[in-house]
């Protein structure tokens, strides 16, 4: 399952990293009005969006595959729906602005936000819904500045109200989870959500290592035993750890399951209805590759043990990249031959659907998230030009803004989590 901050096990890790594009909030901005558009002019639309008020089924919440709607050239999500089935998607990231306030990213405070309505509104307008991830990897946690498990859980709360939430995921993972008050925290904001929101889906993914977990995922298990929390599933991330394929990501299941029966008393197959996986498409930070036969392996074994849970980082890579298939790390392609949104279905294979073997017959009715590639007017990126935050360059037909000091960094392969924000083509 995007990170401002140093990378996770010594590289970059796309499940964590956050900036904000320009063409991006346009695109969003530009499925809101087609959205409403759509619940305007349709009863079937209408039908569709109460259907989604009404909360979807959880095997829709177990296997919605995180988005990034402003990062990462986000992909239309009414597109992704049309062509997979998929109806849910893992929007990501909740983090603390300052003073206990959630905001997307930590800059963009849900109280004054307007992008990511347009985006829930176009899902949900199409019969879909989604689900909200808080955390990740990185940055400052409603569980680090909010003192206390209830001051966390009326931030949370907050976010549940905004959006009318019916699922919400905890992504605990460095560094956070390295922080004994934060995770009491978090784990305590979880339970107290899960008490006043009935029904409330909860999910809780954190990093996984060959042995299931390591030390600090077990001391977040021990604290919420010890607080009585249940959560719907417990997800584990076998990826950025030397895996190798997709025995050792089965290994690692089958590990952590033993970790869930020894800390919670459960048996093997309680233990598995309470265990989930959290895939990363492609090449991962760690220059791991996972293909399409290594997600139908994790897939097997996923619906053979009954596990709670099978997502994966991200719907904005679930594409090949253009050019070179594998110009290294990106936030926006899986570094991998594919076809477009391959991983996706098996997100929806998982939640016991059947994906579309063809494309839509219709056009869509939403416009594309970017505009078509123009002429640039920053100016071009020099080699021999020092670069401050802020400033703003045209390379290859897209648009960069540097995020601090460089020098002769090549924006197209600064990586995710390098200096350069990749603003969209020109």
């Amino acid at each position: 399952m995007e990170r401002a901050l140093p990378p996770q096990h010594s590289t970059v890790h796309p499940h964590r990293r956050r900036h904000r594009t320009t063409a991006a909030v346009a695109g969003v901005l530009g499925l809101l009005a087609g959205g409403l558009a759509a619940l305007a002019g349709t009863g079937s639309a209408s039908a569709a969006a109460e259907t989604a008020n009404a909360g979807l089924g959880s095997n829709w919440y177990a296997s919605a595959p995180y988005l990034m709607p402003e990062d990462n050239s986000p992909p239309d999500a009414a597109a992704v729906m049309d062509a997979t089935g998929q109806k849910a998607f893992q929007l990501a990231f909740i983090l603390d602005k300052g003073g206990c306030t959630p905001a997307w990213g930590g800059t963009s405070p849900i109280d004054t936000d307007t992008v990511m309505p347009a985006v829930i509104q176009t899902i949900r307008a199409k019969g879909g819904d989604v689900s909200i991830s808080v955390g990740g990897y990185g940055g400052n946690k409603l569980g680090q500045g909010c003192g206390t498990p209830e001051a966390t859980a009326a931030g949370y709360q907050k976010v549940i109200t905004k959006y009318q939430l019916k699922a919400i995921d905890f992504d605990l993972e460095e560094p956070e989870y390295e922080n004994t008050a934060a995770i009491h925290n978090e784990i305590g904001a979880a339970r107290i959500l899960q008490q006043n929101n009935p029904g409330l889906y909860v999910s809780i993914t954190t990093a996984g290592t060959g042995a299931g977990t390591g030390w600090f995922g077990q001391q977040m298990l021990n604290e919420a035993k010890s607080q009585g929390f249940t959560p719907d599933n417990y997800s584990i991330m076998p990826f950025d750890g030397g895996f190798n394929g997709a025995t050792a990501q089965t290994d690692a299941l089958v590990a952590f399951n033993r970790i869930l029966q020894t800390t919670f008393g459960w048996s093997e197959a309680n233990a598995y209805a309470h265990e989930g996986v959290s895939l990363m498409n492609g090449r991962t930070d760690a220059a791991e590759y996972f293909r399409q036969a290594d997600f139908q392996t994790v897939l097997d074994f996923a619906t053979a043990h009954k596990l709670a849970r099978y997502t994966y980082w991200s719907v904005n890579r679930d594409r090949q990249c253009p050019g070179t298939v594998d110009p290294g790390l990106s936030g926006s392609c899986s570094s991998v031959a594919q076809n477009d949104w391959d991983f996706t279905r098996f997100t929806v294979k998982f939640a016991g659907a059947t994906p579309p073997t063809t494309p839509p017959t219709t056009p869509p009715t939403t416009p594309p998230t970017s505009p078509p590639p123009g002429v640039c007017s920053d100016p071009a990126w020099s080699a021999t030009t020092t670069y401050t935050n802020g400033n703003k360059v045209s390379y290859s037909g897209h648009r960069y803004h540097a995020k601090w000091w460089t020098l002769n960094e090549n924006p197209s392969a600064s990586g995710q989590w390098g200096v350069w924000s990749d603003d969209g083509p020109c």
